[in-house]
């Protein structure tokens, strides 16, 4: 922390007019020339790869390499880097960074892969070289994983504002011939008390650029954070109250008319086009071209509306394919024949400690389960688009993307021409959750735009959204626990079906359990699987806090207890367990037919506990409030954490209730908001958050973590009001009455 080894380099430069640029640098020597053009654009700049620039108005400018898509990303990193840097966060603007590889995150990547990596200084360069080059083989600027703030933030932006005031300080000095330890730097102004001199860090952004570059930038303590740790105002707020925000769906070519793509792909994936009748379609108003690109249709117009009406008239056969066959039944079958070959000790090995079969032989009380998860579609509030242009050897694509130099990448590689020649604009983002992570939309605009000449806007219909979704995978997990004679849990095995994403996601480690084993078998399956809001924490979590209730059950311990017990040497996990058990009122009475349920979840680096409260009136449970407490390390933005917390309720019951994607035939049986439905404003729990702020310098997500503890703390809290214990969801498919 602290050291711009993190990126080998610093940088700075003169841009027209006075500005700073302070940059941090993938490598020595002259900036990039498509850089400097992108990002700072005017006459005599000097950039390299900068994430802060200081213009002559006083107005700084964060660079922030990450997606805005709802989470305040944009706003938390540029708040980071103004308290380090000391400036007026009135006067602050943020800008995303272009989607080019000097913006590919080495802080994210060590993160990711080696959070606790520690080298010599000398070899810091070499160390960041190597993160550098892998984290842009794999997927260059990403957003996702809950990386940005506790990744980027608190080892870039910190770091880049920290140095950045140093060189303006240190100009400050030079010019008015004082010690840089005798001036202060206050609200995007410098003074020196001694001789009363001041000035904005305008005045010396020219001057800033001829100072030595800061080799270890001091970054502030806790006790010193202005900014940080703030509910300060989110600077994308405004547009999209006011209807100026830009959205892929509102992307425009510049001085050309733009066409309208709709597209339909063979229900079942894998399949072709075989033949079509368009005759009805092509006799339609306003419809341009039809193309049958072989693994979809497409219909391009001079409006989406018209697009789509035709291609709904379009008669198109499909090509047979082995999962034809295939229904949800026959799906689980499949997991269940899996999980029967590996028994209590096959199948491939997570982790592991003690001696499983030992402590269940010998235990008291035993007990087993099987727990079962459907497939999960993201439903995005804004349905997929691109807007792309492929002429005179170059390709522009206009998309909402947590992905964009992956875009780049992909969108090259599929035109045989250079990375130089793809243009790149990433907007807001009306939804991602891991569902813009994939370039299936930026292919077909791409391939459509290269058929007609045109530029193509492609919007996809709910309805191709939810069949042809990158799903969350659907997952049985089976358990066997032993208990001794004292209701002790001294064995847990654990058998389940895939590993997606993290691979940590079904292991136990901060529970104390002597003997545990930790399996799991992959089973082929031709839906498509992407990553979905939390990963294999969404439903592995679900498995774990559930069977832990059962365990409390048999051994005849309050669920709130069991947990204490097992995380007795755990105590940040304590900590946030006791802070929720006392928002609940966990002890208290509760009216006949409500029941309190628990569950504690940690995830991508964060620890979140979650009470639920539910009601059965009628044979319908109804989650009326929601506790969370949650260890994010600390919150630099707690409005914008609290909001993640509060969506990830929201986005989690949504799929306990309803949320089920079912195959018959091959194909997705759902299409659109009537049969996946979403949680209504009238089925909304109240919603208390509270945030623990146990470690400072270890940040960890905020994004993804207030999801896993809520289907658990629902289901526990049927079985408290009921007696009926859910094992499979959504909660749609049981009935309570």
């Amino acid at each position: 922390m602290g050291k711009w080894t993190r990126r080998a380099f610093i940088g700075a430069g003169v841009v027209a007019g006075g500005a700073l640029v302070v940059g941090v640098a993938i490598r020595t020597g002259k900036p990039d020339d498509r850089i400097r053009s992108i990002v700072a654009g005017g006459d005599g700049e000097n950039l390299i790869n900068s994430f802060v620039k200081v213009d002559k108005d006083n107005i700084v400018t964060a660079v922030v390499p990450h997606a805005e898509m709802g989470q305040g990303v944009h706003s938390t990193l540029a708040q980071m880097l103004a308290d380090e840097m000391d400036a007026d966060w009135e006067k602050v603007r943020v800008v995303e960074a272009p989607a080019e590889g000097h913006y590919a995150s080495k802080e994210i990547g060590r993160e990711f892969m080696a959070p606790d990596l520690k080298v010599p200084e000398i070899l810091e360069p070499t160390v960041d070289g190597a993160f550098l080059s892998l984290i842009g083989s794999m997927f260059g600027t990403i957003t996702g994983g809950s990386f940005s703030v506790r990744g980027t933030g608190q080892r870039g932006m910190r770091t880049a504002g920290a140095a950045a005031k140093e060189m303006l300080v240190a100009a400050a000095a030079e010019k008015w011939g004082v010690p840089a330890g005798e001036i202060t730097a206050e609200n995007s102004m410098l003074a020196h008390a001694g001789s009363g001199k001041s000035g904005s860090f305008g005045e010396f952004a020219e001057l800033a650029t001829e100072q030595d570059l800061p080799v270890r930038p001091k970054l502030k303590k806790l006790e010193d954070f202005k900014l940080m740790g703030k509910p300060v105002p989110r600077t994308d707020i405004p547009g999209k109250v006011d209807g100026t925000a830009v959205f892929g769906i509102d992307a425009k070519v510049p001085d050309q008319t733009l066409t309208y793509a709709a597209v339909k792909a063979p229900p079942v994936v894998g399949a072709k086009i075989t033949g079509m009748d368009a005759t009805a379609a092509k006799a339609m108003p306003g419809v341009q071209q039809i193309l049958n690109m072989e693994d979809f249709v497409a219909v391009v117009a001079d409006g989406y509306w018209q697009a789509q009406q035709a291609l709904n008239t379009i008669k198109i056969d499909y090509s047979k394919t082995e999962s034809d066959a295939l229904d949800q039944e026959g799906i689980f079958k499949r997991y269940a024949a899996a999980l029967d070959e590996a028994g209590s000790d096959g199948g491939d090995e997570e982790t592991s400690a003690g001696d499983v079969k030992e402590g269940y032989a010998g235990a008291a009380k035993k007990l087993t389960a099987e727990y079962k998860a459907p497939f999960l579609a993201h439903a995005t509030m804004e349905p997929q688009n691109c807007t792309a242009w492929v002429h005179d050897g170059q390709c522009d694509i206009w998309q909402g993307s947590q992905v964009p130099t992956k875009v780049r990448k992909f969108a090259a590689e599929l035109l045989d021409i250079p990375v130089e020649k793809v243009n790149f604009q990433n907007t807001y983002l009306g939804g991602g959750f891991g569902r813009r992570s994939e370039t299936d939309a930026v292919e077909m605009a791409v391939r459509i735009s290269k058929a007609t000449g045109n530029p193509v806007k492609l919007i996809w219909s709910r309805e191709e959204d939810t069949q042809h979704d990158w799903y969350r995978p659907s997952s049985t997990s089976r358990f066997e626990a032993g208990l001794d004679e004292n209701g002790r849990l001294v064995s847990w095995n654990n058998v389940h079906t895939h590993l997606f994403d993290p691979p940590e996601a079904a292991q136990v480690p901060y529970y104390a359990i002597p003997n545990h084993l930790i399996r799991k078998v992959d089973v082929p399956m031709h839906l498509r699987f992407g990553p979905w809001r939390s990963v294999d924490h969404s439903h592995n979590s679900w498995f774990i806090e559930s069977f832990l209730d059962e365990v409390a059950l048999e051994a005849g311990k309050d669920p709130l207890e069991q947990r204490r017990e097992l995380l007795k040497d755990q105590p940040r996990f304590l900590a946030v367990l006791d802070k929720v058990a006392e928002m609940s009122n966990w002890k208290g009475e509760r009216p006949e037919g409500t029941g309190l349920g628990i569950a504690i979840a940690p995830s991508f680096g964060s620890i979140v506990a979650q009470v639920a409260e539910v009601e059965i009136a009628s044979g319908t449970p109804k989650v009326t409030k929601v506790w969370c407490c949650a260890d994010i390390g600390y919150a630099m933005n707690p409005d914008s954490a609290a909001a993640q917390m509060e969506s990830a309720i929201i986005y989690g019951l949504t799929a306990v209730l309803y949320g089920e994607i079912s195959v018959r035939n091959g194909a997705v049986e759902q299409s659109n908001f009537h049969d996946y439905q979403m949680l209504r404003i009238n089925e909304s729990p109240e919603i208390e958050v509270a945030f623990i702020n146990g470690d400072s310098e270890g940040l960890g997500g905020a994004g993804e973590p207030g999801l896993p503890p809520l289907a658990p703390a629902v289901t526990n809290a049927i079985f408290a009001a009921s007696g009926k214990r859910v094992r499979e969801l959504p909660l749609s498919k049981h009935s309570f009455g």
